[in-house]
């Protein structure tokens, strides 16, 4: 399944990297890309691994910029 969220608040090219590569390692997640430019993330993920994937990529997203708000876009 391939989700696309807006990550409201990231204003880190860097962080936006770490996001997106602790993200890809995700179990479950078949690709993940966050664009600091346009600030969204696309996430494909195995349908029956969906809520845990997207649960653990907000706790990284948190981790790493604590302001940022995840919101489907």
């Amino acid at each position: 399944m391939k989700m696309t969220y807006r990550l409201m608040g990231l204003d880190c090219a860097n962080c936006a990297a770490k996001m997106e590569a602790a993200i890809s390692k995700l179990d479950g997640v078949s690709s993940a890309s966050v664009n600091f430019m346009t600030t969204k993330m696309v996430l494909e993920a195995q349908d029956d691994k969906v809520n845990e994937v997207l649960s653990a990529a907000e706790r990284i997203i948190k981790k790493i910029e604590p302001q940022v708000i995840l919101k489907r876009a």
